[in-house]
């Protein structure tokens, strides 16, 4: 049984760690309001340009431009997109595993990776899967630079041919508590499902298709992905909020049952003490 002082060391020990804990969830409570601040305004235009190229991409041949080309999938591209650090539960272990499952589904071909963020990247390397391009420090400063730099990247290896089919796995923001797991071709552009009962007009372009198309398809990809950047960051926070609440929460319980534990060996230690008191003075009798 641990000595009265080995279980006041450990309550003291768990305490220091519940105010750390408690500290984190703190920092993690003021970042992800910023950062769902920024993830919530640009949505809407996120969503409104997807609807545009998605028309865009419904009334124009897919011969018009290089990202709209529909190959066979023999070279695969997956970006998985993680955190830099860890304490956040099982956010990036979620992305990891579903960028397993798709190496998994398209196993035969060429994949090769795109990681952003140091934890994806660990975990990818230490396994031996190949990437193809690492993106380091993107989450220390966010900022649309960092987008437009990546997004630059996939459309060169798009266009050039390196790759038939690029994939985005990361985590959508729902709420503090809740993360989203989405799997989502980014490459090649196509038009969506529900866009097939618009009506079939067709658009003047100014001063023609191919350069408005030129122009709006890299927009679209580099905001693209800073919208999955903004989502990945709330979406960070939020799952390392909640964690440190529930790790403040469990230190707080074992502090009371080591708490209850040292009160019972205190008890015990004050009975043994007047029993041997008692015995001593019977032996003097």
């Amino acid at each position: 049984m641990p000595s009265l002082k080995q279980i006041k060391r450990r309550i003291g020990g768990v305490k220091s760690t519940s105010q750390i804990t408690r500290a984190m969830k703190m920092v993690a409570a003021a970042k992800l309001k910023k950062s769902q601040e920024n993830m919530e305004r640009s949505r809407p235009y996120a969503r409104k340009l997807r609807e545009v190229i998605a028309a865009l991409a419904y009334h124009t041949g897919t011969d018009r431009h290089p990202l709209l080309e529909v190959r066979e999938p023999n070279r695969i591209g997956v970006i998985n997109v993680t955190s830099d650090r860890g304490l956040c539960g099982s956010f990036n272990s979620n992305i990891c595993r579903r960028t397993q499952k798709v190496l998994t589904e398209y196993m035969g071909k060429h994949v090769e990776l795109f990681t952003i963020g140091r934890k994806g990247y660990e975990f990818f390397n230490k396994r031996e899967v190949k990437i193809f391009h690492h993106f380091p420090g993107v989450f220390q400063e966010l900022q649309f630079s960092q987008a437009t730099s990546i997004g630059t990247e996939i459309i060169d290896q798009y266009i050039e041919g390196n790759f038939d089919r690029i994939f985005l796995v990361y985590n959508e923001f729902k709420n503090a508590a809740q993360q989203q797991l989405i799997c989502e071709k980014l490459l090649p552009i196509e038009p969506f499902v529900e866009l097939t009962a618009w009506s079939p007009i067709d658009y003047t372009y100014e001063p023609d298709a191919d350069s408005v198309l030129s122009s709006l398809l890299p927009m679209h990809i580099n905001f693209q992905i800073w919208q999955v950047l903004l989502e990945s960051y709330a979406s960070e926070q939020g799952a390392r909020m909640t964690a440190m609440d529930n790790a403040t929460e469990n230190a707080l319980e074992i502090v009371d049952q080591l708490s209850l534990q040292y009160n019972k060996a205190r008890q015990t230690a004050i009975t043994k003490e007047l029993l041997e008191i008692v015995g001593g003075a019977e032996g003097l009798r």
